[in-house]
């Protein structure tokens, strides 16, 4: 039986994140995954999905170079190309996460692993003990149980359509969500006819009713079936319930499944182990502790908040609790605690959105009076000079209306996620909006939006 500080199961962000940080503060680490480093994120997930974006973008870009005064003949893309340079990103990322666990001192073994006891995780035939376990073991894409979906070549998650050999000239993505949104935004960027099914009445449902509309009207060579159904697949004929009742069907070459993820509960002990767990996922408190003594659980397998920078974030809590001592230390953490109201989301489709925050809606279902301000981001120069003045784009902030505190912010538009940080911490700091108006945004620059719709709101 070897034994080490911490043992941590699962490699993908949370995981991985969770071992540097301990092992750069000297504690002997064991990380066991039974598939490559990185996990969804990294291999079939997030960059990947973001490298074909970017080569979209690209392609879309020199096509309207010539409004723009850059003439361009000839222009086409190839996949496999695109493929091959998703391919690169990935593996060289993947060996870059790999040197960086070894340069601080973390033991990676690839298996898979299992929580057999109190303290002590199975994996490769071995028992490997530890005063504290990290459990980190990701999500997976659902299929829900769509006659006609299950084994059907022609039905693929995320995972398959990262693979497809070539573009489909007509694809139906099922679920107008942040996974759905992304990948009808690449394919119809690269002339496949996308049509997009979704149940709710509007995608992203998370975002505030006023920007989501934005990004959707934005999306112009994207049909959005709304209100409606899917009943079943017949081989690559998707037939849905419209929102009146009538029976509609999609022809298409190939269908996306994006109906959201799951956390993976199963296959590693957590029932055998008396774990608390639903099918919503693992059940932890503020400092990422479950039930059970030195256990934590961090990202997607709580089902808290399925985003990677959060899987970070909850990383790092859990690691201030066990370097503190845990639940019978002198600090349990300190102030390090998990909080969720100034996550930033991000949806990286063409064009972005991002928002962190309330909406106007969960403000109002809390009943709390709030003053808003949406503004189009044609009121940022830079924004007209890259985009022209045709783009869609839009930020809404909205506030306290009794303390001015800001409690949400919204955007839609080129640069989104990356301006998105800003107003994570203008909540994150319970600024008021006498407070943002004596702060510098440089100029020219999408992000001043931001401040002028905060302006807005006196």
């Amino acid at each position: 039986m070897a034994s080490y500080d911490v043992i941590i199961l699962g490699g993908g962000p949370g995981g991985y994140l969770a071992a540097e940080r301990l092992g750069a503060k000297g504690k002997k680490v064991l990380l066991i995954e039974k598939d490559r480093l990185g996990g969804t994120c990294l291999n079939v997930g997030c960059i990947p999905t973001k490298t074909l974006l970017n080569s979209a973008k690209l392609y879309l870009h020199a096509k309207e170079g010539e409004r723009y005064g850059v003439k361009a003949e000839g222009i086409s893309f190839d996949w496999t190309a695109m493929q091959a340079w998703k391919g690169e990103v990935v593996e060289k990322l993947h060996n870059a996460l790999a040197l960086t666990e070894k340069k601080l001192g973390v033991t990676v073994v690839a298996a898979s692993g299992r929580l057999v006891g109190s303290g002590k995780v199975e994996a490769g035939g071995e028992v490997h003990e530890a005063p504290a376990i990290i459990l980190a073991t990701g999500s997976s894409p659902v299929m829900p149980p769509i006659p006609g979906a299950r084994d059907n070549p022609k039905v693929v998650d995320s995972t398959g359509l990262l693979e497809i050999a070539s573009v489909p000239e007509r694809l139906c993505v099922i679920g107008g969500g942040v996974i759905g949104v992304e990948f009808a935004s690449l394919f119809s960027a690269l002339g496949s006819k996308v049509e997009v099914v979704e149940m709710l009445d509007e995608i992203v449902p998370f975002m505030d009713k006023d920007q989501a509309p934005v990004l959707r009207r934005a999306m112009k060579a994207v049909s959005f079936r709304l209100g409606c159904k899917v009943e079943r697949i017949e081989g690559s004929t998707v037939v849905y319930r419209t929102k009146d009742g009538t029976e509609a069907k999609a022809e298409v070459d190939l269908v996306l499944m994006a109906v959201g993820r799951k956390p993976n509960i199963e296959l590693w002990g957590a029932k055998e182990s008396g774990l608390d767990f639903s099918p919503k996922g693992v059940v932890v408190d503020e400092r990422m502790r479950t039930n059970l003594p030195g256990v934590y659980a961090v990202g997607d397998l709580t089902g808290k908040s399925l985003l990677a920078h959060s899987a970070y974030r909850m990383a790092e809590v859990a690691v201030a609790d066990i370097l503190s001592g845990g639940a019978s230390g002198p600090g349990g953490g300190g102030t390090n605690v998990m909080r969720y109201t100034a996550v930033p989301w991000a949806v990286y489709g063409i064009p972005e959105a991002a928002g962190v925050g309330m909406t106007e809606q969960e403000a109002a279902q809390k009943g709390i009076a709030v003053k808003k301000s949406a503004l189009p981001l044609r009121v940022s120069g830079r924004f007209c000079a890259e985009n022209g003045f045709a783009a869609q784009g839009s930020v809404k902030v909205i506030a306290d209306e009794a303390s001015g505190v800001i409690l949400g912010v919204h955007v839609v538009g080129s640069y989104a996620s990356e301006m998105i940080w800003g107003g994570a911490a203008l909540i994150e700091q319970e600024l008021r909006v006498a407070d943002v108006k004596e702060l510098i945004f440089p100029h020219p620059s999408v992000c001043e939006a931001i401040r002028d719709a905060v302006w807005e709101l006196e």
